[in-house]
């Protein structure tokens, strides 16, 4: 079997993999967030947090109780590095320095992950634990709870109330996440991923020096690093180092699980609304933006004309031969289509239209199928905006799911969407004007660029994968990617929630002939230019300077 073929045979069994959990998975979790009942870990939970799981919230509470949570992960989390000089476990590592500290409590709370140090050299086993992999689990529950209650403001009427933050977070952790990871991680240590706590060993001498390896609770945080679209690697070859990625099928696994909880949320979507269609409506634009984006990917990297590229098989340059051009490039689409950022290959590596390719399904939102939670409510506002052009073409009020679109909906939802390109690029370019932020940089020109465009982009974008050309370990580089992931990632919430609580106060209105079929093939297709001509026109300017700069030449 030749290498495209191998490739290519991959995207059926993925897909057929997530048409079968998909709908049990998303009507189990429409049931954990619209059940009475709480569980009796959760009642403990809730007793020792001082938190009322019935108290019902409007948007600003339920905001307030997202910020303080956040607030306090960060906190911790800072702390915990600062000291980690003195702590058990730490394998002699000494504490994390303030810069790089707050960059990384800042990503790994804003589930970006994004890592500006080597995982394996820098951090010991109670903060990669009792720290990093915790926010793996409760930030993707925070992100989950807002894009719940986004669906709630749809599905219900003239009430001002979101449901319960706390409830909501605690659900998606002990009923959601952690049973879905504890399975996950068994198939994983079953097919080679370690799991232990082990200190560091010499295993041999590799260009003129000892090589050393140390261990660690791999699997488990493994797992929810793709199973929570969280990204952060326990190594610093990430998903590469055969530790945490042994082989063809766990990498096909770690696809399958980075798109689990997000398709399946389009079905939890359905449900929770009272229209299936609805959520099929929502997959099928995810659907179509991912299966183009896997296309283009494994053409650009398959299709070339050199000599050394065809007795390879296609550009392997920067990947691994266990995963061959075909599993990189859907691993490298899927990664970056959703807020994931873990990676099987270096996108630096890629052809120029390739890492090109990886940037623009960043700055599309990540919402094909997008992160866990943030995903689907980062669509659900873009298909606000379709029915609004929509509206404005056929001269008639626009209407989704009954709400009324109104001039204050549509500014937040406009709002929502203009925050991340504002982040990605101004920071973009006060990197490249200012005198010292461009040594970082590891290649020059069109490629330079990109390193630096991709840094933004996936910091604001809470994506958290790098292009692997750039010295991000500078203080100016983990202060202003800390700050674009904090902004990137809380800033939306705020409008998210927002129209979450002015849809909830509208009473719907009956559709008549003239209103727009939102389950229809008409609407997926208006959802999908929107969002490919909002996203190109937004940042073709930049990619111009950068891949599409790199490919043409």
């Amino acid at each position: 079997m030749g290498p495209v073929t191998a490739g290519v045979l991959q995207v059926p069994a993925l897909i057929g993999a997530l048409a079968i959990a998909h709908a049990p998975l998303g009507t189990y979790m429409a049931r954990v967030y619209s059940s009475p009942r709480h569980l009796r870990v959760e009642k403990w939970i809730y007793k020792g947090i001082g938190a009322d799981p019935e108290t019902e919230m409007g948007w600003t509470a339920y905001l307030r109780g997202v910020l303080a949570f956040s607030f306090a992960g960060v906190l911790f989390l800072y702390l915990l590095q600062r000291v980690q000089g003195v702590l058990p476990g730490s394998l002699g590592f000494d504490s994390v320095e303030p810069a790089q500290a707050f960059n990384t409590a800042a990503s790994f709370v804003a589930n970006t992950n994004w890592q500006s140090y080597y995982g394996e050299q820098t951090m010991g086993h109670v903060v990669q634990t009792a720290g990093l992999a915790v926010q793996n689990f409760v930030s993707a529950a925070v992100g989950m709870a807002v894009a719940v209650a986004l669906v709630r403001g749809f599905a219900r009427a003239r009430t001002g109330e979101l449901g319960n933050f706390w409830s909501d977070l605690v659900r998606g952790v002990t009923r959601v996440l952690v049973p879905l990871a504890v399975v996950g991680a068994l198939v994983l240590v079953a097919c080679g991923v370690i799991q232990n706590f082990s200190g560091i060993h010499e295993v041999g001498q590799f260009m003129g020096g000892p090589q050393q390896w140390n261990g660690g609770a791999v699997a488990s945080q493994e797992v929810i690093k793709e199973l929570g679209t969280n990204g952060g690697g326990y190594f610093n070859a990430n998903s590469a180092h055969p530790f945490e990625n042994p082989t063809p099928f766990t990498n096909l696994f770690e696809i399958f699980l980075i798109l689990l909880i997000p398709v399946s949320l389009t079905r939890t979507f359905g449900v929770m609304v009272g229209s299936a269609r609805q959520g099929y409506a929502i997959l099928a634009t995810m659907a179509a933006i991912w299966a183009g984006f896997v296309a283009l990917m494994m053409w650009t990297e398959f299709a070339h004309h050199e000599g050394a590229l065809q007795i390879a098989g296609g550009a392997m340059e920067g990947k691994e031969l266990r995963f061959g051009v075909g599993g990189s490039s859907i691993f490298a689409v899927t990664t970056t289509l959703t807020s994931t950022g873990a990676v099987d290959s270096f996108h630096s590596s890629y052809t120029g239209f390739g890492g090109g390719i990886t940037m623009l399904g960043m700055m599309l939102g990540e919402i094909a199928p997008g992160g866990v939670g943030s995903g689907l409510y980062g669509m659900l506002v873009m298909a606000v905006i379709a029915v609004f052009i929509a509206g404005l073409m056929v001269g008639r009020t626009p209407e989704y799911l009954g709400k009324k679109i109104g001039p204050r909906e549509i500014k937040l939802a406009a709002v929502h969407i203009l925050i991340t390109p504002a982040l990605v690029l101004v920071f973009t370019s006060l990197s490249m004007a200012l005198p010292t932020p461009p040594d970082s940089m590891l290649n020059p020109g069109a490629h330079g660029f990109s390193e630096v465009l991709y840094a933004f982009t996936s910091a604001a974008n809470n994506n958290g994968s790098a292009f692997a050309g750039l010295n991000a370990n500078t203080d100016w580089f983990n202060t202003t990617t800390g700050l674009a992931m904090l902004l990137g990632r809380f800033l939306p919430m705020v409008f998210v929630l927002a129209l979450a609580g002015s849809l909830a106060g509208q009473q719907p209105v009956p559709a008549t002939a003239g209103t727009l079929r939102t389950e229809k093939p008409l609407f997926t297709g208006l959802l999908v230019g929107a969002i490919l001509i909002i996203a190109g026109l937004t940042y073709f300017p930049a990619l111009a300077l950068g891949p599409l700069a790199e490919g043409l030449a």
